[in-house]
């Protein structure tokens, strides 16, 4: 008999602990990323952008985008895109320009000051990817692995919003 076949699975009260820690270590991590970009930014003195206008420079990165496939992505909820789309193109981190067929769309990229914002947000995260193998936090296949779990679990959340109609 092995060690797993003695292991009976978690009861529903476990089950649920379990998942709503999850939950609210998601939201948790996500507000303490913005704390550290805007840690770093303060060191190195750029406080033009907050935190959540250089994700979305990050995130864009060498595309071309519109506001509305930056808010369909989803990773933007909670802010309003087409605010800091605005203010990033007024000072200076992005280019827009208006569809010839749809003069409603707007398509943005990054420009040369956006694309240095971009750099230092990649500095910052190899610096930390690198520390956490270092410290012996998580190596890569631990990172596989929480990745894949999360994955699962936005499939399954996209699903319900998907089928619940």
């Amino acid at each position: 008999m092995t060690i797993q076949s003695k292991v009976s699975p978690p009861g529903p009260k476990a089950l649920m602990a379990g998942y709503l820690e999850n939950l609210a270590m998601v939201e948790r991590l996500h507000r303490l990323l913005l704390d550290v970009i805007k840690d770093e930014f303060e060191r190195l003195t750029l406080l033009e952008i907050n935190p959540v206008q250089a994700l979305l420079l990050f995130n864009i990165g060498e595309n071309e985008v519109t506001a509305g496939e930056l808010k369909s992505r989803g990773y933007y909820q909670g802010s309003n895109v087409s605010y800091n789309l605005k203010k990033l193109v007024e000072l200076g981190y992005m280019h827009h320009q208006r569809s010839d067929i749809d003069r409603r769309s707007v398509r943005v990229r990054l420009t040369e000051k956006g694309r240095k914002v971009r750099g230092l947000l990649m500095d910052l995260f190899t610096r930390h990817a690198e520390g956490l193998v270092a410290r012996g936090v998580v190596d890569a296949a631990g990172m596989e692995e929480i990745n894949a779990a999360l994955r699962r679990m936005e499939r399954y959340w996209t699903d319900q919003i998907r089928y619940i109609y």
